[in-house]
């Protein structure tokens, strides 16, 4: 995210995890955290507020500041997330406004991981929702999105989730559709898929799009 900054940041699907945002708070001023499940957003609300109990991301954190050549320090970093972080919603994707009733303000950037294919039963409800996405995205805002290929399922905790098996031209296709400007798209593929009894996905993918201004 170094090179994209500005205001607003909004976080798609943050789930009970702050991991996606230790790089983005030093780049953005108001941080908006979503996800669909209550529980997931008690956990954060309990990291946010310092609560006894509440998880401990220290080496998480740390691993990030040694990623960037320590510049800050792992208290500094969870400080400035903190102080950044201004709301907590709940998101559904699928719907037109996914923070309805609520609105909030254009972000100058959009991040998600692993949250679309796992809340979309198909390929036209996935369209739909990341026009809702990108509705929430300023003209000339950064899509920041990782995510699965050719997954079906996945499991947690021994309970079988499924998934929206897409493939890289699903995605250029949709994102050209709404309309972005491609500017990135990182695949790496699974090693030794034969062996994963969790998932059966092909590959991760890493894209950042630009929303095109026009629009």
């Amino acid at each position: 995210l170094g090179k994209y900054r500005g205001q607003r940041l909004i976080d798609i699907g943050t789930g009970p995890s702050i991991h996606s945002l230790i790089s983005a708070c030093q780049h953005f001023e108001e941080i908006y955290v979503s996800d669909f499940t209550d529980s997931n957003l008690e956990e954060i609300k309990k990291w946010l507020s310092n609560e006894e109990g509440c998880f401990n991301w220290n080496p998480v954190v740390q691993y990030v500041c040694n990623l960037e050549g320590n510049t800050r320090s792992p208290a500094q970093v969870e400080q400035q997330l903190r102080l950044r972080v201004k709301q907590v919603l709940r998101c559904d994707v699928r719907l037109d406004n996914p923070f309805h009733p609520l609105t909030v303000e254009p972000a100058d950037c959009i991040t998600t991981s692993l949250c679309l294919e796992a809340a979309c039963k198909d390929l036209e409800t996935y369209r739909r929702s990341l026009q809702s996405v990108s509705a929430l995205l300023r003209p000339g805002g950064a899509l920041v999105m990782a995510g699965v290929l050719g997954e079906t399922f996945y499991l947690v905790g021994g309970r079988r989730f499924s998934c929206l098996r897409l493939t890289r031209s699903d995605i250029e296709g949709i994102l050209l559709e709404l309309p972005f400007s491609l500017k990135e798209f990182n695949v790496l593929y699974a090693q030794n898929k034969e062996k994963n009894t969790t998932s059966d996905f092909g590959a991760v993918f890493q894209l950042v799009a630009i929303k095109d201004k026009a629009n």
